[in-house]
């Protein structure tokens, strides 16, 4: 029996075996148990429980390279499989990386034109209605050419969004207007706030109860915007007043998103983003022309163009600086829905530092000592909130 059970063996792991042989009777079954052919049944427990020390010896000597080669290869599986995930998780960080540049590169352009547009053209409400107009012609030719699907908008979610999309139009526009009045890298410094403004509106309408270390991360923040406030050259209040209110009208668009998106009905990032951009221009473009449509007359335009205003360069910046707009904030909702919202909010903050810096060299703005103190200690209070804002799960989860 067991010189047998060896040689069925042996022809099985043989490389000129035969397709079939014949099956050992186990002494442990009933006599009626039916007896099978294939090679694959000598691996039944009887099989297997089998031992001899002289069998064993015969096996080794004749099959052992044969069955190391097998072992070799089968250890080298997950090896290259690992390879193959390494090299996937580098192409995706790889890509992901190079959406960061785009996103702060688009960013930079974006303010320096909106900055110069402004100063030369200053009427906020025409100007942010022409960038959602550059918008909405993006996202109508990104669903027409089948880029990203077009989304069917119900009544429920029409009325889900409508609060948001005011929301989103109000904080542009109050954007636009501190830009237009301050420098940009003082317009951004009081945008770093905004934490301060989510942990506000999340407890007073959410009932979220913000942790220590969140309430501690904003410290830094607020004093930091307080000290740059009062260093600012370009201070003045009204930039200062529409900076701080696109803060609280920015954080209740995510507030409303929150409370009032049903899940099940709710939009992807991109087509939320494009949804918004749509209803914003409609809302905006009755504002502009009943607040400053006068001052797209062609009379007023050649005034302008009498005293020094070269209308074709305006339009070109205008039009760059609606591309830029719209194209920053589509690649930051693309990054958005691959990575977590807090590694965003980490990434935005960065892009805040890189966005001022180029600001300040670009447009040469005058910076005292206190000032960049001022604006490095704010920037560093949003990192600080950033980094709270991941602890807070491992809180909960102790």
């Amino acid at each position: 029996m067991q010189n047998n059970a060896v040689l069925a063996l042996a022809m099985s792991f043989s490389p000129n075996s035969i397709a079939t042989a014949t099956a050992i009777p186990c002494p442990s079954r009933s006599p009626n148990f039916p007896h099978f052919s294939h090679i694959l049944q000598f691996r039944s427990p009887c099989s297997i429980s089998w031992r001899s020390s002289s069998s064993i010896s015969l096996f080794s000597s004749r099959f052992t390279p044969r069955f190391q080669k097998f072992s070799v290869m089968a250890a080298s599986v997950p090896e290259s499989a690992g390879e193959a995930v390494e090299s996937a998780d580098f192409v995706h960080n790889l890509r992901l990386g190079a959406m960061f540049g785009v996103w702060y590169l688009l960013n930079i352009y974006y303010n320096i034109f909106n900055k110069q547009v402004l100063k030369a053209f200053p009427f906020p409400t025409t100007v942010t209605a022409f960038q959602f107009g550059c918008g909405t012609l993006i996202v109508n030719l990104m669903w027409a050419l089948n880029f990203h699907h077009r989304p069917k908008i119900n009544r429920s979610q029409f009325v889900a969004i409508l609060p948001l999309a005011v929301a989103h139009t109000l904080g542009n526009i109050l954007t636009n207007v501190s830009l237009g009045r301050v420098a940009v890298s003082f317009t951004h410094t009081i945008k770093a706030m905004e934490p301060f403004f989510t942990v506000l509106l999340s407890a007073l309408f959410l009932a979220e109860r913000p942790t220590f270390w969140v309430v501690f991360s904003l410290v830094p923040v607020v004093g930091g915007v307080a000290l740059a406030s009062f260093t600012e050259a370009s201070f003045n209040w009204i930039g200062f007043s529409s900076a701080m209110a696109s803060n609280l009208t920015n954080q209740s668009r995510n507030i409303f998103s929150k409370k009032f998106m049903v899940h099940k009905e709710a939009l992807d990032n991109i087509n939320l983003f494009s949804v918004l951009t749509i209803i914003s221009f409609i809302l905006l473009v009755p504002s502009a022309l009943l607040l400053e449509g006068s001052k797209l007359s062609p009379s007023y335009l050649q005034l302008a163009a009498n005293q020094g205003l070269n209308i074709r360069e305006l339009c070109i910046r205008l039009l760059l600086s609606g591309i830029c707009f719209h194209s920053y904030q589509q690649v930051s909702y693309s990054i958005l829905q691959e990575i977590s919202p807090v590694t965003h909010a980490v990434g935005n903050s960065l892009k805040r530092v890189v966005v001022i810096m180029s600001s300040v060299i670009f447009f040469q703005t005058a910076v005292s000592p206190l000032n960049a103190l001022g604006t490095g200690i704010a920037l560093v209070g949003v990192f600080l909130y950033s980094r709270a804002k991941r602890m807070k799960p491992k809180l909960k989860s102790l």
